[in-house]
């Protein structure tokens, strides 16, 4: 190239450039006034023109996150204003890149072009959040009485998310019944309704430790002002294993303002917990009571039929000739988690599949014998009590006391039923322990809701459930 012709060309870029700078500056000057001093302050002030590729403006921000942030809530703002300032700009694009370094190589468009130019994006994610599971959506969950609430209440939150009386919704259960697959799936079915060439939902996905951890991270890094930006800026947030937020008061009061922002912004919230938070004594009151303002979804322990639908879904899933007596055994005996249930199930595919054996009612009983043996556990008298005196919401002291209230003596003689028919104490040992009654009352009352189970249906499926709970 002649020297003429090179500082044409730097004349002509130097020119392209000033006439960006100028036109960003007019812009700036109005989304200043238009949005106020602080969104100035924070955000905009720190926007810097690029370069104009034909119709597409590109402008820089020095982090990926001030980009995100930027991107998400200002981002039609930016290109409306743009195009106001310049018809012939089609698209704004923002980058992350710090003076004197180069800007990211992916591309990140501030806003849906106009519909000739539609182009899919991918779906990202906070950078804060955990993976999700991709075998873990609604298809792959199975749903019995147990868990049918649960199920209805996370289908109506990723089909209408915020939607009143659903925010936030938190799932509550034994270990290993599926808050967490529920959680997940509610944010696949989101995702994957995300209409072609929108901009997908922002979910951040994580363990009450994980956002303990990354708070504190946060902190140690002089970076919380990003952290709660971020956290405060997602449209679903959710908080898996909330009892380990217990004792944790920076994090407690941290997520008490990130609960109370996004819920007045109208995000989704979603959490879990081994218990319903009236229960979590430990953490402040103000937030149980917030935790408490939405929907409210317990898991129940699985019932037998719940359990054999599992084993059958994933053995046919895994197109695995399991015999029905087997998947059976395996119903029958492990009852505390389907977590541990699905894990004897694979152990048996893989003996099928490892060694080309057919896997019987006596190989299970061999290979799993240590997993099963473990389930075999005797029930006390004194767990009978508990359970009787809690599904009949009467105190354990009036179960023991010598009170004949209907409303007492009832589940008193149930209890005596049940004690009879799980332990291997004898009548008067049982009488004994229901405040020193005579072996005749127990009889007596063993025979009594024996005869009435026969014609009394509701009093069935009480004593049904009991027993499944208690040897659960």
């Amino acid at each position: 190239m002649k020297p003429g012709s090179a500082q044409s060309a730097n004349l002509g870029a130097s020119t392209e450039e000033a006439a960006l700078s100028a036109q960003w500056s007019r812009i700036h000057a109005r989304l200043r006034a238009e949005l106020g001093e602080a969104d100035h302050r924070s955000w905009l002030h720190q926007v810097r023109p690029g370069r104009r590729d034909g119709d597409e403006v590109t402008l820089y921000l020095p982090t990926r996150f001030l980009r995100d942030w930027v991107r998400a809530e200002h981002g039609l703002r930016l290109t409306d204003a743009w195009r106001a300032e310049d018809p012939a700009v089609r698209r704004v694009s923002l980058r992350a890149a710090a003076r004197g370094k180069p800007a990211e190589a992916d591309r990140l468009p501030v806003a849906a072009p106009p519909a000739a130019a539609v182009a899919a994006e991918p779906i990202r994610q906070p950078e804060l959040a955990s993976p999700l599971e991709p075998r873990f959506t609604f298809d792959n969950f199975v749903v019995g009485k147990p868990n049918e609430f649960a199920y209805a209440c996370a289908r109506r939150v990723a089909s209408q998310p915020a939607c009143q009386g659903f925010n936030p919704l938190f799932l509550h259960g034994g270990v290993g019944l599926g808050k967490t697959h529920l959680m997940h799936a509610i944010a696949w079915d989101l995702l994957g309704r995300t209409p072609a060439g929108s901009r997908p939902p922002s979910i951040a996905y994580m363990s009450a430790e994980g956002f303990m951890n990354r708070f504190v991270g946060a902190l140690n890094a002089k970076s919380a002002i990003e952290f709660r930006h971020e956290m405060r800026g997602v449209d679903v947030l959710m908080i898996d294993d909330l009892q380990f937020l217990i004792g944790k008061d920076g994090t407690q009061e941290e997520f008490f303002h990130t609960f109370n922002g996004l819920v007045e912004s109208g995000k989704q919230i979603v959490l879990s917990a081994d218990k319903s938070p009236i229960e979590m004594t430990a953490i402040e009151q103000r937030l149980r009571t917030r935790l408490s303002c939405g929907m409210i979804a317990d898991i129940h322990s699985t019932t037998y039929e719940l359990r054999l639908s599992i084993l059958e879904t994933k053995a046919a899933a895994s197109e695995a000739a399991i015999p029905e007596k087997v998947l059976a055994l395996l119903a029958h005996k492990i009852t505390t988690s389907v977590r541990e249930l699905e894990g004897a199930l694979n152990r048996l595919i893989a003996e099928m599949r490892l060694f080309g054996r057919e896997v019987t009612l006596e190989t299970a009983q061999v290979l799993l014998q240590d997993q099963l043996r473990a389930h075999d556990r005797r029930v006390t008298i004194d767990e009978i009590q508990r359970k009787v005196a809690e599904h009949y919401n009467i105190r354990l002291s009036e179960l023991l006391s010598p009170r004949r209230a209907r409303n007492i003596a009832r589940p008193r003689q149930v209890a005596m039923y049940l004690a009879k028919q799980l332990t291997e104490r004898s009548l008067p040992e049982i009488g004994g322990k229901f405040g020193g009654r005579d072996h005749t009352t127990v009889l007596h009352a063993v025979r009594q809701v024996g005869a009435r189970m026969t014609c009394d249906v509701t009093l069935a499926e009480d004593v049904d459930l009991l027993r499944r709970m208690l040897e659960g």
